[in-house]
């Protein structure tokens, strides 16, 4: 095979792999995130006694109806079971807000933390500090986690 040859087979191949990989990032900017739309509140004070629950998923009419507990929401881009829980500034996990909670595609889903550690949120009140929310979809690979975090301030009484 002459140089030449050889020099046009390499151009061509490096033309199909620049379209192959264009058409691949195309693909990728127009794919939804897995979840989306993450609302919460910048801060709340919680209570030594759990001011809520905090179980399951919460009705409109209670969103932000106290600064007690920690309002948050997210949508999800494709129907699935959440696992959701609070992370702290190292990634720990402090409460797990609900396990295997059945969510619709693209419907905002609504939930809150009391500020209290564990799995039932009815251990210990969290330290004062920034944290985020962590949701983990049983069909994704990944969790993901809320850009943005709030503040659980010094308890209230």
């Amino acid at each position: 095979m002459s140089t030449e040859r050889l020099a046009r087979a390499v151009f061509a191949l490096l033309v199909v792999a620049s379209f192959a990989a264009f058409a691949v990032t195309q693909r990728l900017k127009h794919t939804p995130p897995a979840v989306q739309s993450f609302e919460m509140d910048t801060s709340f004070a919680p209570t030594r006694a759990p001011a809520a629950t905090c179980r399951g998923r919460v009705p409109a009419a209670e969103v932000n109806a106290t600064k007690r507990v920690e309002y948050l929401s997210f949508k999800p881009a494709s129907a699935d079971l959440a696992t959701v829980a609070i992370v702290d500034s190292a990634g720990g996990e402090v409460a797990t807000i609900a396990r295997d909670l059945p969510v619709q595609r693209y419907k905002q889903v609504s939930l809150c933390w009391n500020g209290h550690r564990g799995p039932r949120q009815a251990g210990p009140l969290a330290p004062p500090g920034e944290y985020r929310l962590r949701v983990h979809l049983r069909h994704e690979s990944q969790a993901r986690y809320s850009p943005g975090s709030f503040t659980l301030e010094r308890a209230g009484r």
